[in-house]
């Protein structure tokens, strides 16, 4: 296949739990000697998983000094245990949406899973808005449903994971796609942190969603 390439929309939306708060640690760190030192005094280094991960970002591609830096690399050094659309357990990713809506209507699908994994008929959670400018060039792959419908599988990320690993490993900047659960939606997964840009701090917004019903209810909190 002869990849297209493509500037990422700007900006670009993400939603976090609130539960997680975020950990100031690479924000005002100013060398990565400095920062390597403090990862291991506060026990960072400790986990394992975390201490691999980050061995596997060359430092030249370490986020720190600047605000949310550690929301940045928090994305690439806490990984869900089974890896995500574009990427496998050993490395995570900054994922985003060209619009708020498709990333609400993204983190409330796998609310909803979790909801039916836990036999719970609802459930809430209070997520933050991150706005950020996604530089490079990226893979699109928004026009391959016909021809590379495993990349588009609402299912299964078997194939996304080998498809996006292969490509951060030839030193591409991400990938663009057209998000699964919002038709018409896109979203894009970036795979070098340096190129999280301009990362601010928005709104809170509760979700709640039935395990059995396909509604979104989406609240916007008070400031």
């Amino acid at each position: 296949m002869t990849e297209i390439v493509a500037p990422a929309p700007q900006p670009t939306y993400r939603l976090v739990p609130s539960r997680f708060p975020p950990i100031g640690l690479f924000d005002t760190v100013a060398t990565a000697a400095d920062l390597a030192a403090i990862m291991e005094l506060v026990g960072w280094t400790n986990d394992r998983l975390v201490a691999d991960r980050i061995d596997r970002l060359p430092r030249h591609e370490w986020v720190y000094g600047r605000p949310n830096a550690s929301v940045v690399m928090a994305a690439f050094l806490h990984v869900a245990p089974t890896g995500m659309r574009f990427n496998s357990s050993d490395l995570g990713a900054w994922y985003a949406a060209a619009e708020l809506k498709t990333a609400a209507v993204e983190v409330a699908h796998h609310l909803r899973r979790e909801a039916v994994a836990r036999s719970l008929s609802q459930i809430r959670r209070t997520y933050r808005t991150y706005t950020a400018r996604l530089d490079g060039a990226y893979v699109d792959t928004r026009d391959l449903h016909a021809t590379r419908a495993e990349l588009c599988s609402p299912t299964s990320y078997v194939a996304c994971q080998q498809f996006g690993e292969e490509i951060r490993a030839a030193g591409g900047d991400g990938i663009l796609y057209s998000s699964a659960r919002f038709r018409g939606g896109t979203n894009v997964v970036a795979y070098r942190p340096t190129k999280v840009e301009n990362v601010v701090q928005t709104d809170h917004f509760e979700i709640s969603v039935h395990a059995q019903r396909k509604t979104i209810d989406v609240k916007k909190l008070a400031s």
